[in-house]
């Protein structure tokens, strides 16, 4: 796994909760690959939860969606569950008090919610059989 991809993957798992679901319940059942860049992208997941950093140089873009992704998180308890995660692959190394500044990316995650129920059922009624003539 690149460094680009275990950054997605920190993404999908500090703010994707069905992602993080389905990776936790791999590594339950013992078929996740790559534990170690697995754990790796879970100490970055948590350290997506800290503080958002001073740094003049990073994205004003990528600041704001970082911001609207921990707030949005907040709903779902994703820092606690991050942390539970990262325990339970044992991790136990320091995290930073402030998102390191290499890690805010303008960073899109997968659709999750009801607009997303929303548009796979639009997308299957438009591939029913009866639209199909």
């Amino acid at each position: 796994m690149n460094p680009r991809e275990k950054l997605q993957l920190a993404y999908e798992l500090a703010f994707h909760p069905a992602r993080l679901n389905e990776i936790w319940n791999r590594v339950e059942k013992g078929t996740q690959p790559d534990m170690d860049s697995l754990r790796d992208a879970a100490d970055w997941a948590v350290a997506l939860h800290q503080r958002l950093p001073e740094a003049p140089d990073v994205s004003v873009r990528a600041l704001k969606r970082l911001a609207a992704y921990q707030a949005a998180s907040r709903l779902f308890r994703m820092a606690t569950a991050v942390s539970r995660f990262r325990a339970v692959l044992g991790n136990r190394s320091e995290i930073p008090v402030e998102v390191p500044a290499w890690m805010v990316r303008d960073i899109a995650l997968p659709s999750f919610g009801p607009e997303s129920l929303a548009e796979e059922e639009d997308m299957a009624g438009k591939l029913s059989p009866e639209h199909m003539v």
